[in-house]
């Protein structure tokens, strides 16, 4: 009897706590759901080649995305450059390389927990004076691209670090057993393990690098046409929807048209990291 009246209201929880997370879980979707239907439904019916292949013309009311396009994968591309050796360094250096109690290993963790805490606009502000001011850039893609890769290291940083030490301590101590050096269990066993978690921690650094706008607003300018060189102001297609949204009178066709390019790709980017995980997971 005192069995039963103790096991009901702990029943009674359970289904309410499980109601709220099918809940809560239900209201992701839905609000996922609402923003897909409501970019796809204004501007998919814009989507065609002339739209990516095009320059832009007329602030951006006519025309196409082409020279958008090639700045924003500029920027992604100097971004990734800048952002891999450091991620993937300093992840190692945490990782294999940093005793577990040392000062400067605590620094470097709390100085990465501070980096992901920053907002964007402070990290557009920093790369306005320092690489466009103080190094003499100017509105560039490369000042940009540098900016993102100061944004985006966090993120590489702690899913490569994720990586590095799920790789099981025994494959190291093989490794050690059979005389090979420190570097060389690093290069031919640990980074060949963790290379999924890193392709997937890069796969998700370039779509949070692609859909930033705040950053680049200060930092690669709003110029549309086709960039010639990595120190010719370009336009990203994150910042060209705000514009376009915002500033140009009867740019808001334009403006979803130009969403749903975005949101496609970042769908693809953050599919293939699901994918890839799922893949390193199941082995």
């Amino acid at each position: 009897m005192l069995e039963s009246r103790l096991r009901t209201p702990t029943r009674f929880g359970e289904q309410l706590m499980r109601g709220a997370c099918w809940g809560a879980a239900l209201a992701v979707v839905a609000v996922f759901g609402w923003l897909l239907i409501d970019v796809l439904g204004r501007g998919a019916r814009l989507l065609s080649w002339p739209l990516l292949l095009e320059p832009s013309r007329d602030a951006g009311r006519a025309g196409g995305l082409a020279g958008v396009l090639v700045a924003t994968l500029l920027l992604l591309l100097v971004c990734l450059v800048v952002a891999l050796p450091l991620g993937i360094g300093t992840a190692v250096y945490l990782s294999e390389l940093a005793p577990d109690g040392s000062s400067f290993r605590r620094l470097v963790r709390r100085s990465l927990d501070l980096l992901a805490s920053v907002p964007s606009i402070i990290f557009g502000l920093f790369g306005m004076v320092v690489f466009c001011r103080l190094l003499g850039m100017g509105y560039s893609i490369l000042a940009g691209g540098l900016t993102l890769a100061c944004m985006v290291l966090p993120l590489l940083v702690q899913t490569s670090y994720a990586g590095l030490r799920a790789v099981p301590v025994s494959q190291r101590r093989a490794a050690a057993a059979l005389g090979l050096s420190r570097i060389t269990t690093l290069r031919s066993v640990v980074l060949p393990a963790a290379r999924r978690s890193i392709v997937v921690g890069t796969m998700l650094a370039s779509a949070r690098a692609l859909a930033e706008t705040a950053a680049l607003i200060f930092t690669s300018g709003y110029v549309s046409r086709m960039p010639r060189s990595l120190f010719d102001a370009g336009r990203s297609l994150s910042v060209h929807i705000y514009d376009l949204a915002l500033h140009v009178p009867g740019g808001e066709d334009r403006a979803h048209a130009s969403a749903c390019v975005l949101l496609l790709l970042l769908l693809a980017i953050n599919g293939t990291a699901h994918a890839l995980a799922r893949s390193g997971g199941s082995r």
